[in-house]
């Protein structure tokens, strides 16, 4: 008999975003999460935005959040596989994660059966109602003409306007009405009709578990107010991380 393996899952942790002495606090927590992961799953997914920025240079890394770094990369070394997909914060992912990290980078949602069930996980970006505005701008960040012209930037420049324009971008988000439709719900319902046990999304930072006909949609919420992380072995469980 083949023993299920055990996989956790974060999302939305915005490292950046806050003051200092609460990044300090986040990143402290964070740390200490990976940690425990190294012992306690096969393998970590890291649904998006796990940056408030990330524009990766070919030969230059953005400053901060080493520990957080060193800890993953000390975590993948330890035979727990890394999945990090891209969320609406990270500008543009070259092969830092996939060559120095040691983790598989997704741009898109994916198809996944997990010990015998089929997941459909994403970021979520994009499937909110009444966000064309956000739409058009995915298109133009990952643009790929348009990153290269933008990587001729001179660093300094380059990561403190991605680091305003994130921040503007989180202010928007938090101050629209995106009216009553929840476009990730709704999509989640469609992907459980259609054949899947669960769907997983970060992005919007509600915290979700809601059971639909035969499956599950989950959120991961965000780790800006309460931070969370789920587990799957058997079923699934979001569970606070103190």
């Amino acid at each position: 008999m083949i023993e299920n393996k055990t996989y956790l899952f974060i999302s939305d942790i915005h490292l950046g975003l806050q003051s200092r002495d609460l990044e300090k606090e986040k990143e402290k927590k964070l740390i200490s999460f990976l940690h425990y992961a190294q012992n306690n799953c096969n393998e970590l997914y890291i649904v998006g935005d796990l940056f408030d920025y990330w524009f990766e240079y070919k030969r230059v890394i953005q400053k901060g959040f080493f520990k957080t770094l060193s800890a993953i990369t000390e975590l993948a070394e330890k035979g727990v596989k890394i999945h990090y997909f891209i969320g609406n914060h990270d500008f543009l992912h070259r092969d830092f994660f996939e060559k120095e990290v040691g983790a598989v980078l997704y741009h898109d949602a994916v198809d996944v059966v997990l010990n015998g069930k089929r997941f459909y996980i994403g970021h979520g970006d994009g499937l909110v109602k009444n966000d064309t505005g956000y739409k058009i701008l995915k298109l133009i960040l990952r643009n790929k003409f348009l990153q290269r012209l933008y990587s001729a930037v001179h660093p300094d420049l380059g990561i403190k306007i991605a680091s305003s324009t994130s921040k503007k971008s989180r202010g928007y988000t938090a101050n629209k009405n995106y009216g009553t439709v929840d476009g990730l719900l709704e999509t989640a319902r469609s992907k459980i009709d259609s054949g899947f046990d669960y769907v997983l999304f970060g992005h919007s930072h509600q915290k979700t578990f809601e059971k639909y006909n035969n499956g599950i949609y989950v959120n991961l919420g965000s780790w800006l107010d309460n931070p969370c992380y789920g587990k799957f072995t058997n079923s699934f469980e979001i569970i606070d991380w103190k």
